[in-house]
């Protein structure tokens, strides 16, 4: 008996369906693009229940008749296109034409449509992706496509979908992106009663961006404009002060199709090395338009990825466009002379002391690979000069040392403040091992900060200050919901927070280790850090939220009294690991009388 049948037609839509229909979002953008085919000029969505339970898709667009609503929810049916050559000429969102006839499978869809000719529109109920009852029905011109019951025939798969906030946030997170993207049409959404979104269809680009991501992005964008023969490239991206913790807000549209393009990213985040700090990411809102024979968008089943035939063109047009627009933003920096390199080689300067954590805690050793030797400055004449001799006395005494007097809390406490360089380091001298200890004033402070902060944190004791005047921030949908979600861990950290009408929270109280100026963007940073779908505040890296914290110390070129400098090495000294701050970089390093001397040529 043959093992290998044929599915029969119910099951195999099913199965296609589940490639389209993953979640509610899917739905959500296939019927946004619906419209947007449509010439809509007004689009409204409405969800409930993370959409799970219902989804609503209203627009004034061009309507559907009576004769293409027959066929229009079956398979492969589509006005995109009629042949293989169509796919290249492409300007259209969906083509597949399985959007309607996937959701119609899994859902039980309710349609409403008018074209402009007729007087009346239709209502029909589509289930298992069949009409199973139509009428004639009074509506305004456009479609009104509404989706109920998700998956309430895949139980399965039912099963598998997200609490109703991640579901909303995923539809919020598609809507945010095709309002962004097409700013000649207004966009309203309405999530569980409440209206989360309106915009314009007369904003240009950068009132849209206003709307839909806030004054401090189109505060801080830089506007750029490239055209030739094949393609243009416009948009915005951040200046060298703006700047975010992850990649969630780099917006890339191609012929004004939201696109995911890692090569893209990379040319982009490259262009910003050196001018961003590190782990840092680039804003931007880029659009590409270009001949669709030079794409193909038949490569990915969310039509989220396409591949550029003229690939090399591009990214040398999209290199040449960035480094000239970031330009107008950064000044010429000093110019440094560069002297003969034999001449200005010094030896190292190693680390002060480094602690063996691999054994006993107590134990230290030295790390200075210029071993005292006095042989190092007896030369081949058999003498020593005077200096010398108090170098070579030095040396013998050096040695005597014990292993407590050079550990490095002890070295703090007794080390003598003589002065600060470069408004940055603090020069310090220990008379004792005959040295010049260099302190980096932001990595001591920030060791210092972080150990303090961490310790609170879990101890749940983080010293809350009120704010006189409340700080209020504007967020995005994706963003006020992490902090909705997150409100007893924000508290933890130290940030009492509440939410402010749409899209906005008020900071009433912060960490009292942090300084007013910096509460936006610590607390922007943190939102970046936190993952929407955690169970709890200790699924949280504690290290990234900690050495965020850190920002606050002290920086390099921030003026501090001796006071300042003689409490800043107190606490240095009382910490676990004084030895580094909390991303590794030395608090601390040394250059011997020795090693001064050889510069000096007093000893050979």
């Amino acid at each position: 008996m043959s093992k290998i049948k044929i599915l029969d037609e119910l099951t195999i839509q099913k199965i296609a369906a589940g490639e389209i229909i993953e979640r509610p979002s899917s739905i959500v953008k296939e019927l946004m693009e619906n419209s947007l085919d449509a010439d809509s000029s007004s689009i409204t969505i409405e969800i409930n229940d993370g959409g799970k339970s219902y989804i609503r898709v209203t627009d004034d667009g061009d309507g559907i008749l009576e004769d293409d609503l027959k066929v229009a929810f079956k398979r492969h049916s589509t006005s995109k296109l009629s042949n293989i050559g169509d796919l290249y000429k492409i300007m259209s969102f969906g083509f597949r034409g399985e959007a309607l006839a996937s959701i119609s499978t899994v859902s039980k869809v309710e349609v409403l449509t008018k074209t402009n000719d007729k007087l009346k529109g239709i209502q029909a109920f589509i289930e298992e992706g069949e009409i199973i009852k139509q009428m004639p029905t009074g509506c305004p011109k456009g479609t009104t496509m509404i989706v109920r019951d998700l998956f309430y025939n895949v139980p399965v798969r039912k099963r598998f979908l997200k609490s109703n906030i991640i579901e909303a946030n995923n539809i919020s997170d598609i809507i945010y992106k095709l309002a962004l993207g097409n700013y000649g049409v207004a966009f309203k959404y309405i999530k569980d009663n409440k209206v989360i979104l309106r915009t314009s269809k007369s904003n240009d680009l950068i009132s849209n961006i206003y709307t839909i991501l806030g004054k401090d992005f189109s505060d801080n964008l830089l506007e750029f404009n490239y055209k030739n023969s094949d393609f243009s490239i416009y948009g915005y991206m951040s200046n060298n002060t703006f700047y975010r913790g992850n990649k969630n807000h780099q917006y890339l549209y191609v012929n004004n199709r939201y696109i995911k393009n890692e090569h893209i990213s990379n040319i982009i985040e490259g262009r910003y090395k050196s001018i961003i700090p590190i782990n840092k990411f680039p804003v931007y809102v880029l659009f590409i338009d270009i001949k669709p024979s030079f794409i193909d968008v038949n490569i990915h089943p969310t039509k989220q990825e396409i591949k550029f035939i003229n690939q090399k063109q591009v990214d040398k047009a999209l290199e040449d466009v960035i480094e000239s627009t970031l330009k107008r933003t950064l000044s010429i920096p000093n110019t440094l002379f560069k002297q003969d390199e034999k001449d200005n080689k010094i030896d190292e300067i190693p680390l002060l002391y480094k602690e063996d954590f691999s054994q006993n805690k107590n134990k230290t050793q030295y790390t200075n690979k210029n071993t005292y030797e006095i042989n190092n400055y007896k030369d081949s004449k058999g003498t020593i000069s005077e200096d010398d001799a108090i170098c070579e006395e030095n040396y013998i005494d050096d040695k005597l040392l014990s292993k407590e007097d050079d550990n490095l809390p002890n070295v703090l406490e007794r080390i003598k403040p003589i002065g600060i360089l470069f408004s940055t380091y603090i020069l310090a001298e220990d008379s004792k091992l005959n040295k010049l200890l260099i302190i980096d004033q932001h990595a001591a402070h920030e060791r210092i900060m972080y150990e303090k902060y961490l310790k609170e944190y879990k101890n749940e004791k983080v010293i809350i200050q009120n704010l006189l005047t409340p700080e209020v921030i504007e967020l995005t949908n994706a963003e006020t919901t992490i902090v909705a979600e997150n409100i007893d861990l924000f508290k933890k950290l130290g940030f009492i927070v509440e939410e402010f009408g749409t899209n906005s929270v008020i900071i009433r109280g912060v960490p009292i280790i942090f300084g007013k100026p910096q509460i936006k963007e610590l607390f922007l940073t943190l939102i970046d850090s936190i993952k929407l779908d955690i169970k709890s505040s200790y699924e949280v890296k504690l290290d990234k939220i900690m050495k965020i914290a850190c920002t606050n110390a002290i920086k390099s070129g921030d003026k501090i009294k001796n006071i300042e400098i003689q409490s800043l090495l107190d606490q240095l000294s009382k910490t676990e690991n004084p030895y580094t701050c909390p991303h590794g970089r030395p608090t601390i390093i040394e250059i011997s009388k020795n090693d001064i001397e050889k510069e000096f040529k007093r000893i050979m």
